[in-house]
């Protein structure tokens, strides 16, 4: 059996075959490539006796391509095209910043604590947040991976690694907890009697305190497009809120505000690390690294 070595003539032969080809002539091919004159035409010469064809017709001091030289000549150069893109797609990742895409929400309340897990595995360090809730910006050639709420399905040509589930639960700060200690009844309606901080969601919204509840009445308190913002009132003492369980990990554990049920709620989608089928070394690092830093958090 013929094997690429076997069946394919030198390479450094069809190199410099395809630059005399380009350039039309011999002597510009081995200025280009930095060899004597001498040894384009050797190159050639060897060449044209292993494929047992003439590639050029020599008219004076120049060559002209031969019909079968000019079919060559163009495979060759299509097929040196395809091997420089792939290694250029190869080594970008690890050349050119490396983009992650994130929600500004996630990216504050839950990337930030673990950046120092991505650029570590970076080979140059250089990382670039890009922030956006419209997940079209993620989908640019540029970014690595992406941080989104969804569901697989949501991505077709995209691979989605879950990294937690979309779950929420009631919290408060020590101090409003004293002033509310029926809100640690596990009761729903004990929330019905204390100030509430709300997300811009609709009152209908399984993430809602209407739907916390179960009230059809749409109720009352101040509504946050921001979750930092609805986060920094809730450790300020002003209210309760409904946290996701990814985004609050770290104020639960600097008891900056605590837990009112043990009970919780799952949304039907679940927060994803989002790639290429085709990635580097790099973002599959990074990606491992990630997904165990949330099994580390749950083993606690």
């Amino acid at each position: 059996m013929k094997t690429l070595k076997t069946s394919l003539p030198l390479l450094n032969a069809m190199v410099a075959f395809e630059a005399a080809a380009r350039n039309g002539g011999l002597t510009a091919a081995a200025e280009e490539l930095k060899i004597a004159q001498s040894a384009v035409s050797r190159h050639v010469a060897n060449l044209e006796r292993e494929l047992a064809v003439a590639l050029f017709t020599r008219r004076g001091n120049r060559v002209v391509l031969t019909e079968a030289g000019s079919s060559l000549a163009v495979a060759i150069r299509d097929g040196f095209g395809t091997i420089r893109q792939a290694v250029e797609r190869l080594q970008a990742p690890d050349r050119d910043t490396f983009v992650v895409g994130c929600s500004y929400d996630l990216q504050q309340m839950w990337l930030m604590p673990r950046f120092d897990l991505v650029a570590s595995r970076v080979p140059n360090g250089q990382v670039m947040l890009l922030t956006s809730y419209d997940y079209r910006d993620f989908d640019q050639p540029d970014v690595a991976l992406s941080l989104r709420f969804g569901r697989p399905e949501d991505w077709p040509y995209l691979v989605a690694t879950k990294l937690f589930d979309g779950e929420w639960f009631p919290v408060c700060s020590p101090a409003f907890l004293a002033q509310y200690p029926a809100l640690a009844s596990e009761n729903p309606k004990a929330f019905l009697d204390v100030p509430l901080l709300h997300s811009t969601t609709q009152p209908g919204a399984v993430d809602s305190w209407e739907s916390w509840i179960g009230t059809e009445r749409k109720l009352e308190g101040p509504r946050f497009t921001n979750y930092l913002s609805m986060m920094h009132e809730t450790i300020a003492g002003r209210g309760a809120a409904l946290a996701w369980a990814g985004f609050i990990e770290e104020h639960l554990g600097r008891g900056r505000v605590v837990r009112l049920t043990a009970t919780s709620r799952r949304h039907q989608s679940s927060f994803h690390i989002v790639t290429r089928k085709k990635t580097s070394h790099a973002i599959r690092a990074v990606v491992q690294a990630l997904v165990d830093s949330v099994e580390h958090h749950m083993r606690r």
